[in-house]
């Protein structure tokens, strides 16, 4: 059984599918882009974008009823690989400890022309 989770403290979908799916314990996030919930707007810079993309990640996954500290599986895309040092510092404040496994990809292009975009997968609390 699939449950969809949704907040407003996350960015909204922008197609046919849902923030965050639970089942059996774990927490599978659609990719999150750096969109400022309550205004629609989108940071400028890189380092702004990276704090933006994982604020929201982090709400998403307060709203499914886990955290950062419960993700065993990040997935970065990124526009430009030169900004991997730039993103992995931000990355590095969100998640501590056992840090999650991850992959980071170069993309040509993501919505709204963001320069990051993140998606994870979580144990439930």
């Amino acid at each position: 059984m699939k449950k969809a989770i949704s907040t407003d403290k996350a960015p909204a979908a922008i197609g046919p599918y849902s923030q965050a799916i639970e089942t059996d314990g774990f927490i599978f996030t659609s990719g999150v882009i750096p969109v400022i919930p309550s205004t629609g707007e989108i940071p400028a810079g890189v380092e702004a974008q990276a704090e933006q993309a994982f604020a929201n990640l982090a709400a998403l996954l307060a709203a499914s009823g886990t955290g950062m500290e419960q993700v065993i599986k990040t997935t970065v895309f990124i526009k430009e690989m030169d900004d991997f040092g730039k993103i992995n510092e931000i990355y590095a404040k969100y998640f501590t400890g056992v840090f999650p496994a991850r992959s980071c990809v170069e993309v040509a292009r993501l919505p709204k022309d963001v320069l990051l975009e993140v998606e994870a997968i979580a144990v439930k609390r």
